[in-house]
């Protein structure tokens, strides 16, 4: 009977899964794979710009010669600023190219780290932290704020294709929750910014999306002027002052 009661309970759980991936392309698994369009096959020309190709033969530099594979994550990182956020399939055998690898090898790299983008994204690439701390200090109602602003769907981009937002865990701001970063590609390659904004609101995550809009430039950090960097809101409460030496610096004279 508790076995038969399991297996239905089971069953259920693996059925509302399968719905729930079936309805929601923003699973970690939606683009775990390719398929051709016209504006991403292997059959469009794709190669560095000459500017970018001076950075390429840098990256490399930093390498032994028979160890040029090791060079696939800054240079995909390279390709995907020149290319406007995101990484077509030649885009990705170009790097196979430059560090003389079978493709597969940089698609395997590609599809693992959440960095890469394989789907077009907005000039301005808002990424939400969904970790715990963020979440519990309100990141869901921010990322709710953003997308009902914007009118998109998580990993959407926004008709006028200035901006869309995604989900990434752990920044490292957890001190600092919730937050969100922003990559801005709307200058390529050469003006490439990836900058976080801590302590945020439903708000102000929307001023933030406004200022952009309107091309000004926002200091990165905390949002909450009461704050310095990390220090508590309202200011230190305790080390005021530099903590006192050992009583003894000289271990020979102990």
């Amino acid at each position: 009977m508790l076995a038969r009661l399991a297996s239905r309970r089971f069953l259920e759980i693996r059925q509302a899964f399968r719905q729930s991936s079936q309805a929601s392309r923003s699973l970690s698994t939606a683009l775990n794979y390719h398929l051709d369009t016209p504006d991403n096959n292997p059959d469009l020309p794709w190669e560095f710009s000459e500017a970018n190709k001076q950075k390429v033969k840098e990256i490399l530099s930093h390498y032994p010669s028979n160890y040029k594979q090791s060079a696939v994550i800054p240079l995909l990182d390279l390709a995907q600023q020149q290319h406007g956020g995101w990484l077509p399939v030649s885009a990705m055998n170009a790097v196979a190219k430059v560090i003389e690898v079978a493709p597969i090898r940089v698609y395997e790299v590609a599809t693992f780290y959440s960095m890469f983008n394989r789907s077009k994204v907005g000039k301005y690439h808002l990424l939400v932290c969904g970790t715990t701390p963020c979440m519990i200090r309100g990141s869901r109602e921010i990322e709710e704020a953003l997308l009902n602003h914007l009118g998109v769907k998580r990993n959407e981009v926004t008709s006028d294709g200035l901006f869309s937002v995604g989900e990434m865990e752990c920044m490292g701001c957890c001190v600092n929750a919730p937050m969100i970063t922003v990559a801005d590609y709307s200058n390529g390659s050469e003006g490439y910014t990836y900058n976080y904004y801590e302590d945020i609101t439903p708000k102000r995550v929307i001023e933030i999306v406004e200022m952009l809009r309107g091309g000004e430039k926002l200091p990165p950090g905390t949002q909450n002027p009461k704050r310095i960097k990390s220090g508590p809101e309202g200011g230190n409460t305790t080390l005021l002052t530099d903590p006192k030496p050992p009583p003894c610096r000289d271990l020979d004279a102990c």
